[in-house]
């Protein structure tokens, strides 16, 4: 088994979003697509490999989140079977409600940042259940349901008899190059003892390499895992007191990008490499998924 990172660079940013290229026995596995607007990248990335678009016949996605599902449909043009958790899946064969709730986030924006996404016809479209093996390019690719970040989300367990790996989209975090790793916290999903049992379900599997969307190959399974537990614990306590007396999301996005910064400038992180946590992470975002994961528990003014 032979696999690639696929960097999409992502708003020009290198180590932003991944992409792997898998090579079995009997063909090719990809583990995400990027966003549409990053697929001129991927197309160039797998070509550099000698990959044709329709050389993959059989695409895993982690979840339906843009950065990581956005180009499936172009791969499914192309022939390939797109392999999604079920409650993923309607998403994919009628993105449109999908697609417009975003854009009310991202407004203008949205060509840019994520480019086109269309329907997938559903007899390319797959939902494993939870713990089903599929075998696919001579590989063994096995589905584990993994919530917190998503309720819709995979990781992907893949093995060919000799090695075992483990793709975590975006369950296992964000780690950057020597960075430190940081729990990507977007609405709607963010459930934070969920996150904490996938968290458990990941470091009981008898795989010792992950491969992380953003951004690539973490061989110390343990320590990653510890310190994803602990930040995203932290980051959920940090947020609490402010749902608690009621904060604005806009008033605490500030004090957390900067909350957020300072611990990585504290870990040894440059400018350069907090554009390319925040392009893969926006605090933001994790300002809305937490506040809203703690107000569905009950806290804040009556």
């Amino acid at each position: 088994m032979q696999i690639q990172v696929l960097d999409l660079r992502f708003l020009d940013l290198e180590h932003a979003i991944a992409a792997f290229l898998v090579e079995g026995p009997q063909g090719y596995v990809l583990v995400e697509t990027g966003p549409h607007s990053g697929f001129p990248h991927l197309q160039s990335e797998l070509a550099a490999h000698g990959v044709a678009l329709s050389d993959v016949k059989h695409v895993l996605l982690s979840h339906i989140h843009f950065d990581h599902a956005g180009a499936a449909w172009a791969l499914a043009e192309q022939g390939a079977q797109i392999y999604v958790h079920p409650k993923g899946l309607p998403h994919l064969a009628a993105p449109e409600k999908l697609y417009n709730s975003a854009r009310q986030i991202y407004g203008d924006q949205m060509d840019r940042l994520w480019g086109a996404m269309h329907p997938i016809p559903e007899a390319q479209l797959h939902a494993p259940d939870h713990g089903a093996v599929l075998e696919m390019a001579g590989l063994r690719c096995t589905a584990w349901y993994t919530p917190g970040h998503a309720v819709h989300h995979i990781a992907w367990q893949v093995d060919d008899g000799a090695e075992s790996v483990l793709f975590t989209g975006d369950v296992a975090g964000v780690k950057i190059d020597n960075g430190p790793v940081a729990p990507p916290c977007p609405p709607p999903d963010i459930h934070v003892e969920d996150w904490l049992n996938s968290i458990q379900l990941m470091r009981d599997l008898p795989v010792e390499i992950l491969y992380l969307t953003h951004f690539g190959i973490i061989k110390d399974k343990k320590a990653h895992l510890d310190a994803l537990q602990a930040v995203l614990l932290d980051w959920a306590n940090w947020m609490k007191p402010y749902v608690e007396a009621g904060a604005a999301a806009e008033n605490v996005v500030p004090l957390f990008i900067e909350y957020v910064a300072s611990n990585l400038r504290a870990q040894g992180v440059q400018d350069a490499g907090i554009r390319q946590y925040e392009a893969a992470n926006p605090a933001f975002m994790s300002v809305a998924g937490l506040m809203r994961y703690w107000k569905k528990q009950g806290v804040g003014p009556n």
